[in-house]
């Protein structure tokens, strides 16, 4: 089965409002005939409302860096999913390493997370990976296989129906070293393998897995090769409209 690819760009804790608008109109002309994959950016919190704005009229989806789990409270400085559905969010980034290993983020409140998302008809984009010390230990696929279990415990394949998977091993994460297309493709089918034990064949087989780590011109057209891998989340790379347009238009401007 052929899943459509996915280009996600986080920009993490990077850009003005200002300069999120100058970014969207000098990258929009320079994806505007990619018809054949799906583009997201993700600004930061501050630029989200003027971002969707900006995007109006285009195929670039605009997605958040995080959200917490309830839907309002006495929790200062967090964002709920429903603030963001109301301003026209439509991807969520969860459980992204810097959230984990920074924050102190745990699987338990990752699901959480995941099932709010849910709860307003956004598209969760979990994300798993291993640290150098747990791949040198032999750990990667026992982490692997908890964040997925722990991260998913309680829903059904009918309520993850759009949700997409992100793989990115800690160790590759704004480093520069990047994970061998075999590395990421073994990665990846393992999640596959799994996904299909925890929710069937059909759907582990139209579920999207990103890789993230590194990811550059250089080598995305190596990665997109390889058949469990449906896309990438982008980090540093993403932050100039003329090289994340060169990732997303990967294989049509060689």
């Amino acid at each position: 089965m052929k899943r459509r690819p996915l280009i996600a760009g986080n920009w993490k804790m990077h850009k003005t409002i200002a300069e999120t608008l100058a970014y969207i109109e000098a990258f929009k002309p320079l994806v505007a005939g990619v018809e054949d994959r799906d583009i997201m950016l993700a600004p930061p919190f501050t630029a989200l409302d003027a971002a969707q704005r900006a995007l109006e009229g285009s195929r670039i989806s605009l997605g958040a860096q995080n959200c917490h789990w309830e839907e309002e409270g006495a929790f200062t400085g967090e964002i709920s999913a429903r603030m963001l559905a109301d301003i026209g969010v439509t991807y969520v980034i969860l459980g992204h390493s810097e959230r984990r290993h920074i924050f102190g983020e745990t699987d338990e409140m990752i699901r959480q997370k995941v099932a709010a998302v849910l709860r307003h008809e956004l598209v969760p984009i979990l994300c798993i990976g291993e640290t150098l010390e747990e791949r040198e230990a032999g750990k990667t696929f026992s982490v692997l296989e908890r964040q997925l279990k722990e991260g998913l415990k309680g829903l059904s394949a009918g309520d993850l129906k759009d949700l997409v998977i992100a793989y990115e091993p800690v160790w590759a994460i704004g480093t520069g070293k990047t994970a061998s297309p075999e590395q990421a493709e073994e990665a990846h089918a393992f999640c596959r393998r799994l996904l299909a034990e925890m929710f069937g064949a059909d759907f582990a087989e139209k579920i999207r897995i990103l890789y993230g780590g590194s990811v550059k011109p250089e080598n995305i057209v190596g990665l997109m090769a390889r058949p469990d891998i449906d896309g990438a989340l982008v980090g540093g790379a993403s932050l100039k409209p003329d090289v994340f347009a060169r990732i997303v238009c990967f294989g049509r401007m060689e």
